[in-house]
């Protein structure tokens, strides 16, 4: 009884074992993955979610400002027709 009771603690030991190898790999391969289309992106010229949002935001406020400008414009061109 005693050698049956060894044997399933090494086996499980060594599944245990192989279980905590293979799921580092994964990590690993995913890890690699994750870097290698990372470059692939870098090399088309995309712009990061950072970037694109500061732009964004300087496009809002280019339009809010020509709009101001045209309102004005507006109002100057009134006051000498009028």
């Amino acid at each position: 009884m005693q050698t049956e009771n060894r044997f399933f603690d090494d086996l499980s030991k060594l599944v245990n074992g192989a279980a905590g190898t293979i799921a580092g790999m994964g990590r690993e391969a995913e890890s690699a993955t994750r870097e290698k289309f990372r470059e692939w992106i870098g090399g088309m010229d995309f712009v990061s979610r950072d970037e694109f949002e500061v732009v964004k935001a300087m496009a809002v406020a280019a339009r809010e400002e020509a709009d101001a400008l045209k309102a004005r414009l507006e109002a100057l061109e009134g006051k000498t027709k009028g």
